[in-house]
């Protein structure tokens, strides 16, 4: 009976597997994404042994990212009139390709820094859809708008499951036969998302919106988006702040490869046990954030886990043991994921659903935009100044950028609120969004 009782106390927590759509999607994409993590382990490395050069460490990264930068506002417009599921079985099976054919060039002995290069490129323009596109189909997988946080959330929680395990499989196959095992393995994984998406059941009133939306012009909807994105004070705020942290902060996995050879002196298995350890600091996060019942409270969660991110980050950096350093990487992983997925719960939360696959366009270029140009500096700066103080300077950025929005705070709180009472989030008695986060939390 007690264990009853305690299943029944955190039914909550698995809420949104009960809606058949995400319940097909969060199994084929935890097979999928443990490849998509050993590859990013598996490339990282691949450069560095081919190079030793952290500037080209930071240029694949750059080549692999500038197009979200480039393309996301106008591939949020084609996410908006098109059929959003179809969008992602198209990205999955592009990156499927590009994962086999990177397979096929390693294991041959064909690889080198330009095909890696166009390779990375490649893939950054099909990521330009996707992520807007899989944001965006978040909401039809789920019934229930109020299971829609919960849904991130464990999404969160299954994207740092293999970010735990991806790396560590990443270490061991390295070592054990070289990095083309992990793009081929990478690359079959991707039929598991490609037969979840193809077996969904979904609603055909979407699919009839999108249409409607197609026959207005593209520039006037790439327009209306930017207008709304920037002139909605708690979007831009938060965005501004995940541009700060992806420009400054996020680039440090860049240079992981450095600090595992060269600061704590090991191998292909010392970077996977970094990587591993930030992903249990992330997994923790996301499952903190399942337990929630509630979207109220996460908005003062932003700047506190961008502090946090910040601080972990100028600890590592001055680190020289691995143990410490992996204790570190929890901390860091922590407050990444804490920050990542409060800020894509509350913007999935508020946005109206014509304009969801345009603003999550935005949230890519502020999450996966700006890293390119982080990417290239934090290359430049380690080149410069080592890998240690480049990465105790990103951190003090974060810890700016967490004050500047703790000091926006008061006016989100009073813009949120009527809008949380409409969704009925928040009944409409409370005379403060800051009394109601007090007790949401429990």
């Amino acid at each position: 009976m007690p264990e009853s009782s305690s299943l029944r106390k955190y039914a909550h927590a698995w809420r949104a597997l009960r809606h058949r759509n995400f319940k097909l999607f969060f199994g084929g994409q935890s097979i999928s994404l443990i490849g998509t993590w050993m590859t990013r382990v598996a490339t990282a490395w691949l450069v560095y042994r081919l190079t030793h050069s952290a500037i080209l460490l930071g240029t694949i990264s750059f080549a692999g990212q500038i197009p979200t930068f480039l393309l996301a506002p106008f591939a949020g417009v084609a996410v908006d009139r098109m059929d959003r599921r179809m969008v992602l079985i198209v990205t999955q099976v592009a990156s499927m390709a590009q994962s086999l054919l990177l397979a096929v060039l390693t294991l041959g002995h064909w690889i080198t820094i330009r095909e890696l290069l166009v390779l990375s490129a490649i893939q950054g323009v099909v990521n330009a859809f996707d992520m807007p596109g899989r944001q965006s189909f978040m909401v039809q997988m789920v019934d229930r708008r109020e299971d829609l946080s919960n849904a991130i959330a464990i999404n969160s929680s299954m994207v740092n499951f293999a970010r735990l395990l991806g790396p560590s499989l990443a270490g061991l196959v390295i070592a054990a036969t070289g990095e083309g095992w992990c793009f081929l393995i990478d690359g079959v994984s991707y039929i598991a998302v490609v037969w979840s998406l193809l077996v969904m059941r979904v609603d055909p009133s979407h699919r009839q919106a999108a249409l409607e939306r197609a026959r207005e012009p593209m520039l006037r909807q790439l327009s209306d988006g930017w207008k709304y994105v920037s002139a909605f004070v708690p979007i831009r705020t938060i965005l501004l702040l995940f541009a700060v942290v992806s420009l400054m902060g996020w680039p440090f996995t860049v240079l992981m490869p450095i600090f595992a050879a060269q600061v704590l002196h090991g191998g292909a298995h010392t970077l996977g046990f970094l990587m591993g350890a930030t992903g249990v600091g992330a997994l923790i996060s996301g499952l903190s954030l399942v337990l929630r019942k509630s979207v109220r409270g996460l908005v003062r969660m932003i700047p506190m886990a961008a502090a946090t991110f910040g601080a972990g980050l100028i600890a590592f950096g001055m680190s020289h043991a691995l143990w410490l350093s992996m204790l570190l990487q929890l901390v860091v992983g922590f407050g990444m994921m804490q920050g990542l997925t409060s800020s894509n719960t509350i913007i999935q939360t508020i946005v109206p659903e014509d304009k969801r696959g345009r603003v999550m366009s935005y949230y890519a270029v502020a999450f996966v935009g700006m890293a390119p140009f982080g990417s290239l500096l934090a290359g430049w700066l380690a080149h410069e100044i080592g890998a240690q103080a480049t990465v105790i300077v990103s951190g003090v950025a974060c810890l700016l950028g967490a004050a500047w929005f703790w000091v926006q705070m008061p006016r989100l709180r009073t813009i949120l609120k009527p809008i949380y009472q409409e969704l009925g989030i928040m009944p409409n008695a409370p005379d403060s969004l800051a009394e109601e986060e007090a007790t949401a939390r429990g």
